[in-house]
């Protein structure tokens, strides 16, 4: 069995890029899509900008693979349905992913995947889950405030995995 996270985690970095620390941007300095607040929280002490720079590769996946893989039950998806599920959650946060997914899958949108959502997804084809849910990502974007600033590249982004994942269904 083909290792998904292994699969589906260089794909979101391409789009996480490097370092940004955009003034318009909530989640502040970020390296590779890893927030200042997100990687203190994983070393559990103060971090600083010039270390979030410098974040290692092993933090790194750990970081994603646990705060977002692990939280949206990418394992359990099927394939393309996990890796939509995984970068709305790394853009989004875990609990608008599985909102996203749980719409898409006619699902109580609760914020959690558990096994109600689960087998609602078992129930949906994993092509027809992955268009509704690059549908509702871009109604999500469409209705931020910094939408003028930030929302080119987010309907760029959507795009792209939306397709990526289409190609992993079939």
């Amino acid at each position: 069995m083909t290792d998904r996270f292994a699969v589906c985690l260089p794909r979101i970095l391409v789009h996480e890029g490097g370092w940004s620390d955009h003034p318009a941007d909530p989640g502040g300095a970020t390296m590779k899509g890893v927030t200042l607040a997100v990687y203190r929280a994983f070393k559990g002490r103060a971090v600083t900008k010039a270390e979030l720079r410098k974040i290692s590769d092993a933090d790194l996946a750990a970081i994603y693979r646990r705060n977002y893989w692990d939280v949206v039950h990418a394992d359990e998806l099927p394939a393309g349905v996990d890796y939509v599920t995984f970068d709305i959650a790394v853009n989004s946060g875990p609990g608008r992913a599985a909102k996203i997914l749980q719409s898409a899958a006619d699902a109580t949108p609760d914020g959690a995947v558990g096994p109600a959502t689960l087998a609602a997804v078992a129930r949906v084809s994993p092509a027809l889950l992955v268009k509704a849910m690059g549908a509702r990502r871009e109604a999500f974007y469409r209705s931020l405030s910094t939408f003028d600033t930030f929302g080119r590249g987010w309907i760029a982004r959507c795009a792209q995995v939306t397709a990526t994942a289409l190609g992993d269904v079939q």
